[in-house]
């Protein structure tokens, strides 16, 4: 049976620096040909700051710092064996750049089943912000356990 209870549990906040090299790994590893990602002169040109955060990046981010396993396992109760990752999604408020220090603060929105209780879904949404505060992305992603 889903675990109500675990709605607005903090799952605890964590900060990240924003490396450079890993940008530009990460913008080559997804296929990004745009130089805005991988050179800095490109990305100031284009009147970036330095090199801007591709999308789906704050995601690797946001799981730095955490204890997964724990957070599965030892708050949610899923099976490692029996989960699968169901969903992300995005809301973007500010691009992100390379030198920031992002915090990444992240609660369980919501729990519920489906199938007559043989799929159980946590969702969880993090909002992330920088150094300044300034308000960058809302990230929202859910696990299912089967």
């Amino acid at each position: 049976m889903a675990d109500k209870s675990l709605i607005g549990r903090s799952l605890g906040v964590t900060h990240c620096e924003v490396e450079k090299g890993r940008l530009r790994f990460f913008a080559k590893t997804i296929g990004e040909t745009d130089p805005v990602y991988t050179d800095e002169d490109a990305a100031r040109q284009a009147g970036h700051r330095s090199l801007p955060v591709p999308p789906s990046f704050l995601m690797c981010l946001e799981a730095e710092g955490r204890d997964s396993d724990h957070i599965v396992q030892g708050i949610f109760g899923f099976d490692l064996g029996r989960i699968l990752h169901a969903e992300q999604g995005f809301d973007y408020h500010a691009l992100a750049y390379a030198g920031d220090v992002l915090t990444f603060d992240t609660r369980v929105v919501d729990v519920y089943e489906k199938k007559g209780g043989a799929l159980t879904f946590v969702v969880q949404q993090t909002r992330v912000t920088n150094q300044e505060g300034r308000h960058i992305a809302d990230i929202r992603s859910s696990l299912v356990q089967r």
